[in-house]
């Protein structure tokens, strides 16, 4: 078979299968030339997905008859002026868009530019090009496509439903939104809960009343400010708190010079700088924009142009971990308004009161047990002024046969300093079944989760530690034994070392055993062997040899042992405990959360418990 010139019209086709593989993608190439052109203010129209009808209607500069006849040819654009690749500084510029989409529908574009008495026109149909003609038109550009892949009747078949494509045309629209947000964007159309967002003004306020339209009003008050700047490279933008977070990733908005963009090593980043204070399968919700000198990013490497490559990606990714760790620390003791709004919302009545408790009666104590009897970790770390000496210590003792009650106001008994109250916790004055603290401030209440609160203070404990002089360890009297499965344990043998400098000693002991000589002082009296299976856990986790940070991994490592030398829920705290509890978080950082990303406090303020009894 010899080697032959394809058709043109084939060609396009070829080329539409990589720019154009679904409603959304034409949705995205038409967009972007709205904004390229200048439009204030963009209309979208689906129907049926974006397969029957895709309709733009922008304001901006238009086209000449001559310019409209040489845009449906491929490789044809006026945003390559210089023909420069590298200093691209507009959304398209490959001219590939108009020619694509029309070689498998039927597009209609109408134009007039504000200095033309009249507008123009011009039809593609299936690869085909009609003349161009004179048509009246406001000032602007007008596309219509219809009967999107006629011309390619396979690829329908690999469309998803109607509702499917559109709700992707929609998630397109947002992305573009956000990125512009001082252009007016609509969307209506058949399966699509129609839309405006009106145009916002320039800058960080009207960036975030955009962000707040697109990604709801509750990201307003879970927000904090990035704003920096570093070797030319700026970012700015809105990142969630770690305790606001959605189930998947697509609330993560990356914006390079203009261009959203879905980045594996943005992407990577983010998880990077929330990796200590969410869990893994959690993600934020943000909308950073990052600006550099066009030269400096190639956005000619990916067919729908929605990734790109720095050339330096080292220094791109270090900064934005870094700017969003500072980020998180600044606004580290605060936790999301959502936990308290869903409390309130679990409060308000609903109908009529039950005639009988909604739960039954406990007929059983809820008492530590084992070596959890005489748990014990101080919290006498010399820069945290409100740590007493006694700190957290508890003598060791047994709580009674009987059901203890599930709430202990011993708190409110006790002589409370007069500043305890004005502190950011305020101070204690019960707690609810062994678990939650309650605090009262000066305009409402706090309710503290005691585990979670206390893991991340001994997270943060081990942390320094380890960071300053290395974390103290205690020395087992007797050395305990511990069988775990044999890839476990030669795991957590090959890490000997990292391990030791975290406090925890082990050495080999048979098949499938280690022997356990010493642990951090931190989490002594804890379940050993619980310990140890999930440092091996983490270790399973990152891989061995992986090639993240190894202080990263460290970090993973401690994340886990925290959680064994933090109060358990059940144990009953003494009032001094309760309020030493409360002033370590206020002085430690990142206390709003813990390890896993929830939250360890929830704030109810007195104006809304007052609303829920009709007091206002």
């Amino acid at each position: 078979m010899h080697v032959r010139r394809l058709d043109p019209i084939l060609v396009d086709r070829i080329a539409a299968g990589e720019v154009v593989e679904r409603p959304a993608a034409a949705v995205k190439e038409l967009v972007e030339n709205a904004v390229d052109a200048g439009a204030t203010s963009i209309e979208i129209t689906v129907e049926a997905g974006g397969r029957r009808l895709i309709r733009i209607v922008d304001d901006g500069r238009g086209m000449t008859p001559e310019d409209l006849e040489l845009a449906v040819e491929r490789h044809a654009t006026s945003k390559l002026p210089d023909g420069d690749l590298f200093a691209i500084n507009t959304l398209g510029f490959r001219g590939e868009a108009l020619p694509s989409i029309g070689a498998v529908a039927r597009l209609s574009i109408t134009s007039r530019t504000a200095e033309a008495e009249t507008g123009s026109a011009i039809v593609v149909e299936a690869g085909v090009k009609s003349p161009v003609r004179p048509a009246p038109a406001p000032k602007g550009t007008r596309v219509e496509v219809t009967d999107l892949f006629s011309a390619t009747p396979a690829r329908l078949k690999f469309l998803k439903s109607d509702r499917s494509e559109a709700q992707a045309v929609a998630e397109i629209v947002k992305r573009l939104a956000i990125a512009h947000p001082t252009i007016r964007f609509t969307l209506s159309g058949e399966h699509i809960t129609a839309f405006t967002y009106p145009p916002e003004e320039p800058g960080e306020h009207g960036f975030l009343r955009r962000l707040s339209r697109v990604l709801g009003p509750e990201f307003h008050e879970n927000a904090m400010a990035i704003g920096v700047e570093r070797e030319g490279v700026r970012l700015g933008g809105f990142a969630s708190l770690p305790t606001y977070h959605r189930g998947t990733g697509t609330a993560i908005h990356f914006v390079v010079n203009g261009r959203p963009v879905r980045d594996k090593l943005l992407l990577g980043a983010v998880r990077g700088a929330y990796a200590d204070v969410m869990a893994s399968d959690r993600h934020p919700v943000l909308a950073i924009m990052i600006d550099l000198d066009p030269r400096s990013v190639d956005v000619n490497v990916h067919p729908a142009k929605t990734e790109v490559r720095f050339r330096d990606p080292n220094f791109v990714r270090g900064f934005v971990v870094a700017a969003l760790k500072e980020a998180i620390t600044r606004h580290a003791f605060r936790a999301s308004s959502t936990g308290g709004t869903r409390t309130l919302e679990s409060l308000r009545p609903q109908g009529a009161l039950p005639m009988r408790p909604a739960y039954p009666h406990r007929t059983h104590a809820i008492r530590p047990t084992g070596a959890f009897a005489n748990w014990q970790a101080p919290l006498d770390a010399p820069e945290h002024p409100y740590a007493s000496a006694s700190g957290l210590a508890e003598r060791q003792a047994s709580l009674p046969d009987l059901a203890a009650p599930s709430a202990d106001s011993r708190a409110t008994l006790a002589e409370m300093e007069p500043q305890t109250e004005e502190s950011p916790l305020g101070a204690a004055r019960a707690q609810l079944h062994g678990t939650y603290i309650v605090a009262q401030t000066q305009d409402g209440i706090v309710i503290v989760d005691q585990h979670a609160a206390h893991e991340r203070l001994v997270y943060e404990r081990l942390k320094r530690e380890r960071a300053s002089s290395g974390i103290a360890r205690q020395l087992l009297l007797i050395p305990e034994v511990v069988d775990l499965d044999p890839v476990d344990a030669d795991r957590v043998l090959a890490e000997a070392a990292s391990l030791e400098g975290l406090g925890l000693v082990v050495e080999p002991f048979g098949h499938g055993a280690l022997l356990v000589r010493e642990v951090p002082s931190a989490l002594a009296g804890g379940r050993i062997k619980a310990l140890v299976q999930d440092v091996a856990d983490a270790l399973a986790e990152w891989g061995q040899g992986a090639s993240g940070p190894l202080e990263e991994r460290l970090d993973a490592v401690l994340s886990r042992m925290s959680c064994h030398g933090s109060i358990r829920s059940g144990r009953r705290l003494r009032p001094e405990e309760m309020n030493a509890l409360l002033r370590e978080m206020e002085a430690t950082p990142l206390s709003g959360q813990c390890n896993h990303g929830r939250p360890t406090y929830v704030e109810l303020k007195l104006s809304d418990i007052e609303r829920l009894f009709g007091r206002r």
